[in-house]
């Protein structure tokens, strides 16, 4: 199976910017398994600018774009070493590819893009997917990396997409609000009722929420890929999501 997995900051990092290492080691270990079991693995990464945050000893997330772009640069460093060293040790070779809407829009780089992703799954290598931010504008830029991971997953033909968020799943209700709300395990369709459920904006470091996890399933499901959203605090719940079983998490069925 194809399957490429997103990772939220909120997953990736303490509410600090420094990393969660307990969670970022074990990710990497089901990764790297799932890989020795023959599934294809495309990971979307976020965290660039949550890292480099934490990495500049700034007090909170920049609100003003250059130094949001600053800290995407020192903070995708952090990101990408990491990943190249817990990686390693279960002898797997991470490959970074970094994106911007331009590379979907424009059909040459749309193709120079496929070329070099179904090459590295060839080769065996593990590609790292994040958006550009250190150039991106408003103009050329996804925008969160919940799109960015469907738009991957069309493009790729993966059979399945797994966001893994701080949310165990889509609720019939606000959770916050209602404690009694329960979890929709199985979705067949994103009707108007089910945008309708969709919340804010997502973590303090964060850019998703439960209306860009929404959106991302549109293009998944009308892409002909199922897609799941989990909580990414226990990032074993893949074997199950992967093997095709019911658990705490959302699938939308393509």
């Amino acid at each position: 199976m194809r399957i490429v997995i997103k990772v939220g900051t909120s997953t990736l990092a303490h509410s600090t910017g420094r990393l969660n290492i307990k969670r970022t080691t074990e990710l990497c270990a089901v990764l790297s398994d799932l890989k020795n079991a023959g599934h294809e693995v495309v990971l979307v990464s976020s965290g660039a600018i949550g890292m480099g945050v934490g990495k500049l000893g700034l007090t909170q997330k920049p609100v003003d774009i250059p130094t949001k772009q600053a800290a995407a640069a020192v903070g995708q460093c952090e990101l990408m070493y990491t990943y190249d060293r817990l990686f390693t040790e279960y002898n797997h070779t991470v490959a970074q590819i970094l994106l911007t809407g331009a590379d979907f829009s424009a059909v040459d780089r749309h193709e120079n893009f496929n070329n070099t992703i179904y090459r590295l799954l060839e080769l065996g290598a593990l590609p790292i997917i994040n958006e550009n931010d250190t150039i991106a504008t408003d103009e050329i830029k996804v925008g969160d990396n919940d799109t960015l991971s469907a738009l991957v997953a069309v493009s790729v033909a993966a059979e399945l997409l797994v966001i893994l968020s701080d949310v165990d799943g889509l609720y019939a209700a606000d959770p916050h609000k209602d404690e009694s709300a329960r979890l929709l395990t199985e979705v067949r369709g994103v009707s108007k009722e089910i945008e309708d459920l969709a919340g804010g904006t997502g973590s303090a470091l964060g850019t998703g929420g439960m209306k860009t996890k929404i959106h991302a399933a549109q293009i998944c499901t009308k892409g002909g890929c199922d897609m799941v959203i989990a909580n990414g605090k226990s990032p074993a719940l893949l074997y199950d999501i992967v093997a095709g079983k019911q658990g705490n998490y959302t699938r939308f069925f393509a």
